[in-house]
């Protein structure tokens, strides 16, 4: 709490010395590819050059936290930004997909430690997620990119932290 001589640990917008994956789903590419070009543009406003990315194309949202999960187990992102896009049909097929690609996400996140930020729009309609792609809401692909900046540094620093950890000493 501020005030009570405590400092709070936060990640930067730095991404400059950061390397991250990108994991977008072809389904709905009309707003996938909006959401990608949101999150490359804040990349590298932020410092990131094209080096430092690695996208990944996968045929859905369904699809999207096996391949996150993959590309962070072989050690070469410090984070993730997961883009797709579902859009609420006539049948449930929607709640499950959109229930199911969240959880995954998460469980990935959690598995291999590796930050993963969530742009997997979920919208009643087209002109929703058209709007969270650019248009009135903003792109979320920009601001998926700069929690993952935050995020992998943030991480960086608990990881530090946490590197060297105080042992209670025997008497």
């Amino acid at each position: 709490m501020a005030g009570h001589g405590t400092s709070a640990i936060r990640g930067e917008w730095d991404a400059k010395d950061l390397k991250f994956g990108v994991v977008v789903s072809q389904f709905n590419s009309f707003i996938t590819d909006r959401l990608l070009a949101g999150a490359l543009a804040a990349l590298e406003r932020s410092g990131a050059g094209h080096d430092q990315i690695e996208i990944v194309r996968v045929p859905g949202s369904f699809e999207i936290p096996l391949a996150a999960k993959k590309l962070a187990a072989t050690g070469r992102v410090d984070s993730i930004i997961c883009i797709g896009c579902i859009l609420r049909g006539e049948t449930s097929h929607y709640d499950y997909v959109a229930s199911e690609t969240s959880r995954g996400i998460q469980l990935a996140q959690m598995d291999t430690g590796v930050p993963m930020a969530f742009c997997v729009l979920t919208c009643d309609t087209l002109e929703q997620a058209i709007d969270r792609a650019g248009l009135k809401g903003g792109n979320k692909g920009n601001e998926a990119a700069l929690g993952a900046i935050a995020m992998a540094r943030l991480s960086r620093k608990l990881s530090k932290t946490s590197a060297s950890p105080r042992r209670a000493t025997r008497r």
